[in-house]
């Protein structure tokens, strides 16, 4: 399918291009049919569709702030009844992304969220999410790997739990620890010790940092968390010192376009400041955070880059093989994925 740089592209394009996702969330990617369906099977005291999808889907006519985008999980986290919900949610996850032509994502999930609607043991739903993993990798072609993720606002104990089970299934397809939630509010000081155990362990480190606060976050993150990636990282731009950093490291961004608006980190789409990232030489890749509360696919995000942000294809192209590079993956996997990336490219 080539087509001139100069002409605009169809949607069809961008739908077409082979993907890599680093940063997706599990908890951010139900279907909101399928949350109406479980609303109706557990006789969930919840309102109708349309004031429902208020409650788990950023709407246009809503604030866009960190607030009312976390809120968001706050409802989904009563969806969690069973590990039949569990295994669904995620194989649903796996082949959205198979369906958006993602050829290998790293998708993220927090088993605290995933454990408390009815109290799982912490190593039951991770087991569970493995399994479901499996299944929809090998159903539907795309190569998954898991993240464990912990938020900020929570207890370092219990951050200390999943990481150390995190460990215990590495060879199971967990291949990463991550922080989230409140970095307003929150420092990540506290859970230093624990990101620098696991990352001894072998995980690979990715850290919320420099979204809703400072770049100074960015630079604490990679000396204090020892942060193999950043989430986000909008504001590193603030930060002469986060930028000198992590472009001397080549660590790669996680950035996330429309989340970064919707959820007020950025006061505007255009312009945002992967644009500033990329002419400062920094190590960008684009992904979609949460498709289901934004709405959105990875190819609307790629097509969001290219077409509003007036990124070329071919600096496209380059942002996933940077994705792609950055994977938590032995070497010779990750090779072969590039290699396998960079034919199809061909076509384009």
């Amino acid at each position: 399918m080539k087509l001139s740089l100069t002409q605009k592209k169809p949607n069809e394009f961008y739908d077409s291009l082979p993907k890599v996702e680093l940063h997706r969330h599990l908890e951010g990617s139900l279907r909101f049919e399928t949350v109406r369906e479980l609303a109706r099977r557990h006789g969930m005291d919840l309102p109708a569709t349309a004031e429902l999808r208020t409650l788990v889907q950023v709407q246009d006519d809503e604030p866009f702030t960190f607030e009312n985008f976390l809120s968001k999980f706050t409802t989904l986290r009563l969806f969690y009844r069973s590990p039949e919900v569990i295994h669904r949610i995620t194989r649903e996850a796996i082949e959205d992304a198979a369906a958006d032509n993602i050829r290998y994502m790293e998708m993220r999930f927090t088993p605290i969220a995933l454990s408390r609607a009815e109290g799982f043991p912490l190593a039951d739903v991770m087991d569970w999410v493995i399994d479901a993993t499996k299944q929809a990798e090998e159903e539907f072609n795309i190569k998954t790997r898991l993240i464990a993720s912990v938020n900020r606002h929570e207890s370092p104990k219990l951050a200390a739990q999943v990481s150390y089970l995190a460990v215990d299934r590495m060879q199971a397809g967990i291949v990463g620890l991550d922080l989230a939630g409140d970095e307003y509010n929150f420092s990540a000081e506290s859970f230093a010790e624990i990101f620098r155990a696991a990352k001894q362990s072998g995980l690979g480190i990715t850290i919320h940092a420099g979204e809703w606060n400072t770049g100074e976050n960015v630079a604490q993150a990679v000396e204090l968390l020892q942060a193999d990636r950043i989430g986000h990282g909008i504001r590193v731009i603030e930060s002469q010192k986060a930028i000198e950093m992590t472009r001397d490291r080549n660590t790669p961004f996680e950035v996330c376009i429309t989340s970064n608006y919707q959820s007020g980190a950025v006061s505007n789409v255009d312009p945002h400041p992967i644009t500033q990232m990329l002419a400062l030489g920094l190590n960008v890749t684009i992904n979609t955070d949460d498709p289901s509360i934004s709405q959105l696919t990875l190819s609307d995000e790629y097509r969001m880059a290219c077409e509003v942000l007036e990124l070329s294809i071919n600096n496209l192209k380059e942002r996933v093989i940077a994705a792609a590079q950055a994977a938590f993956l032995p070497e010779d996997e990750k090779i072969e994925l590039i290699n396998a990336l960079q034919e199809e490219y061909l076509e384009y």
